[in-house]
């Protein structure tokens, strides 16, 4: 799903984002609900960035990016999270592309999100590659989702991904690597 944003662009750079896990939902501009084999998800694009919240049968979380006002935790290269039997992980990466790049690859995302039935996508006013874009999906009994934020102005676009489930047993790959 696509949509337009009706407010500012408030997320001026990427270094402006943090990451915050298990903050109370933040008032979102944009919604996607989804049910994912028995996991509730709702993808929440925000004045600032990006909230997802999960709740499954035998627990849930909160995951936050965004610009968050007093917040002293910047966005991370990767987490590593566990409670219990379950398992969250989380990774980011920033890449810097010349404006032609920056374009293709803004307009490829967008066209990947707002196609997909489990993807939320928002433009900010201003610029067509100024967004915000989610996309979900459940693998192997747990729930996956990236998230992209573009700043035209710098060329940057942020790339997110996370996975939360049950712990994967020894031996097999628990890397959120490839973001």
């Amino acid at each position: 799903m696509l949509t337009t944003l009706n407010t500012s662009y408030t997320d001026t750079r990427a270094a402006d984002l943090a990451w915050a896990l298990g903050r109370e939902p933040l008032p979102a501009l944009a919604t996607l609900d989804l049910e994912l084999a028995g996991a509730k998800l709702q993808l929440r694009l925000l004045g600032a960035s990006h909230q997802v919240l999960l709740e499954e049968e035998r627990g849930g979380c909160s995951e936050t990016v965004a610009c968050i006002a007093g917040s002293s935790t910047p966005l991370p290269l990767g987490v590593a999270k566990r409670s219990g039997d379950w398992e969250y992980e989380f990774a980011a990466r920033v890449e810097v592309l010349s404006p032609g790049s920056f374009a293709g690859r803004a307009q490829e995302l967008l066209d990947l999100v707002s196609d997909h039935p489990h993807g939320l996508a928002g433009v900010f006013p201003g610029s067509p590659y100024a967004f915000t874009a989610l996309l979900a999906q459940r693998h192997e009994g747990q729930v996956h989702w990236r998230t992209w934020h573009a700043y035209p102005q710098d060329g940057q676009l942020v790339a997110t991904r996370t996975r939360v489930g049950v712990r994967v047993r020894a031996g097999a790959s628990r890397s959120p690597s490839g973001v």
